[in-house]
């Protein structure tokens, strides 16, 4: 199968996810680990995308947030890697700032992403090398070259075990950025957070996390739409990176430095 035809499954699955998300009349929310929550929307639109999946692609492994891998999906060369609602804590009280994130993942490197904004009526997309798009327009990253005109959005901070020293670090952040940027921003759902810094409304984002649900279609569409992407260290982002930071070219430089500083204080 091309990569152009998965892009086509990719993005009929994410309009299927969310049209569920859309029409759904009620929401149950339980906690599944300490301050992070799933609803019964994750769980259906999970089950219906991971069912549409292995019948169009049988070829393909499957990832879901919410169950893991598919029965031997870790075994296979492209595996779909799905955030059934990335965002859930806004979805859960009617923000609409969440969607549904779909990428195909060959060999830990994501070639295929589509994204659907359920409240937005936004929808994203993007092929390895062959550009990143939005509403049927190519997207290109801001042209921004003053880190102190930059918006920069951050990631969430985190919940649960071993959350309060990473949110030190997250802190320290803020703090810099706010010194040395126009405005910080969390909008609370890192596909988006990567999808603004590749259609240009922001310049960029820090994500201190590297869950594959989470970013592997963002990367996607904010490396296509011509930002740099790398970690705190400055090394290109990878699957196994511990951080996800997409930035408009022209203030890269200046923003690794601030996040080096923050992050990174011992010159990590």
């Amino acid at each position: 199968m091309s990569y152009e035809q998965a892009g086509r499954i990719a993005c009929e699955a994410v309009r299927i996810g969310a049209e569920l998300v859309r029409t759904s009349t009620s929401v149950e929310v339980r906690e599944k680990a300490e301050r992070d929550y799933v609803t019964d929307v994750d769980l259906a639109v999970e089950r219906e995308l991971s069912a549409f999946l292995a019948e169009r692609t049988p070829e393909h492994g499957f990832l879901g947030e919410e169950h893991g891998y598919r029965e031997g999906a870790g075994e296979q060369e492209c595996v779909w890697t799905l955030d059934p609602v990335d965002g859930t804590s806004n979805f859960a009280r009617g923000l609409p700032l969440c969607a549904v994130s779909l990428a195909l993942v060959r060999r830990g490197e994501p070639v295929v992403a589509a994204i659907a904004c359920p409240f937005l009526d936004l929808e994203f997309s993007a092929i390895a090398g062959q550009g990143a798009y939005g509403g049927g327009e190519r997207l290109r990253a801001s042209g921004i070259t003053d880190l102190s005109r930059a918006l920069v959005s951050m990631g969430d901070f985190a919940a649960g075990d071993g959350s309060a020293e990473h949110n030190q670090r997250g802190l320290r952040l803020v703090a810099a950025l706010a010194d040395e940027v126009e405005r910080v921003r969390m909008f609370g759902s890192a596909v988006l957070d990567l999808a603004w810094v590749a259609s240009g409304r922001t310049a960029a984002t820090v994500i201190l996390s590297n869950n594959p649900w989470d970013t592997a279609a963002g990367v996607l569409l904010a490396r296509e739409a011509g930002a740099h992407v790398f970690d705190a260290s400055g090394l290109p982002h990878t699957a196994d990176s511990a951080e996800t930071i997409a930035v408009a070219p022209g203030i890269s430089e200046d923003l690794l430095a601030l996040v080096r500083r923050s992050v990174l204080p011992r010159g990590g």
